[in-house]
């Protein structure tokens, strides 16, 4: 694959995290090579950063270093030596930016996971969003920003071999022992959990598994994953961050939620594009089914993440997360 043809694979990924879909295109139709990008992206965050060292006020700044955040972030998706900077940096644009813009804002890291808690203390509940492959908390931003508008409180985080922490730990398939250390370091009787992509899987698996977890959420969240028909670049990628290829396969042979998705209890919606045909990858639909309070929601024009289509199912995400949190708070649970 060509600099131009990733970059166009990227697309809707890119600027459904919220870049300017401008500003991607001049970055992207100068790369030379796909080995261009994350030194491309690098650079363009750096400007980002600048423009918020002169910045007139700390709204701009700010501004200016969730923008930052986004672009260190997608530096990341292409094979770059200096990726574990790339994360870094993004990691510590974004605490940058919640300082300025959100002094509310905390840091809270634990065994294998770290985040930002957002919102109100006195919020209607908490909702942890949880990345997936190769994504991390700097990439869904909007999506944390729709439920902040809801009054909702926001753990964004990175858990093993995800974000800033990818470089360090390794990625398992048992996510709900991350999701409980996470709710006993909030210190919340329940959570709900939104994942995206592979952390779909995680989400429905903490669902299944942690009982504090009482409404969920995925969106182009995998139902079954086979090994043998994944593309290439995706294995290379699990390899990558799961330790190696027989430890790849392994955890995708244990990416099977028929037997957990009738554990889940909890209000679950699933959300999956039309246009998301990834080989080996069987998509959310039979969750929905099996799971005794599932919905299934379908974009047909959607593409993976859909990126290409979030006026489709982003409001009804963050309104499925708040009217199951109401209802449970309701009852006092």
């Amino acid at each position: 694959m060509n600099a131009h043809e990733f970059a166009a694979a990227q697309w809707s990924r890119a600027t459904g995290a919220g870049v300017d879909p401008h500003e991607y295109r001049r970055v992207t139709d100068a790369l030379t090579s796909v080995a261009d990008w994350g030194p491309s992206f690098v650079h363009t965050a750096h400007a980002y950063l600048t423009r918020a060292e002169a910045a007139a006020s700390a709204v701009s700044s700010g501004e200016h270093l969730l923008t930052a955040a986004r672009w260190f972030h997608l530096a990341t998706l292409a094979p770059y030596a200096e990726s574990a900077r790339a994360a870094a940096e993004a990691d510590r644009a974004l605490g940058s930016a919640l300082k300025l813009l959100e002094p509310g804002a905390r840091r809270v890291s634990g065994g294998g996971f770290t985040g930002w808690l957002r919102g109100p203390g006195s919020a209607l509940g908490t909702v942890l969003v949880v990345p997936g492959l190769d994504s991390a908390k700097e990439e869904f931003l909007d999506l944390a920003s729709a439920l902040l508008a809801r009054g909702l409180a926001v753990f964004t985080m990175d858990g093993p071999g995800q974000g800033s922490l990818a470089d360090a730990t390794i990625m398992r398939p048992e996510y709900e022992q991350v999701v409980s250390r996470v709710v006993d370091a909030l210190g919340v009787p329940r959570v709900a959990v939104v994942g995206l992509s592979l952390g779909g899987y995680f989400a429905a698996r903490a669902a299944a598994l942690e009982p504090r977890v009482t409404a969920v959420a995925t969106v182009s969240g995998p139902f079954r994953l086979d090994w043998e028909q994944l593309p290439g670049p995706v294995r290379d990628i699990m390899a990558a961050r799961t330790g190696g290829t027989d430890a790849a396969r392994d955890f995708a042979r244990q990416v099977d939620l028929s037997a957990l998705a009738p554990r889940i209890t909890a209000p679950l919606l699933v959300v999956d594009g039309g246009q998301d045909v990834i080989p080996g990858v069987t998509n959310g639909e039979p969750l929905a089914a099996l799971a005794p309070h599932g919905t299934h929601l379908s974009v047909p024009h959607g593409d993976h993440l859909l990126g290409n289509a979030r006026a489709d199912w982003l409001p009804q995400v963050a309104d499925h997360l708040l009217a199951a949190m109401g209802a449970m708070g309701a009852m006092g649970a």
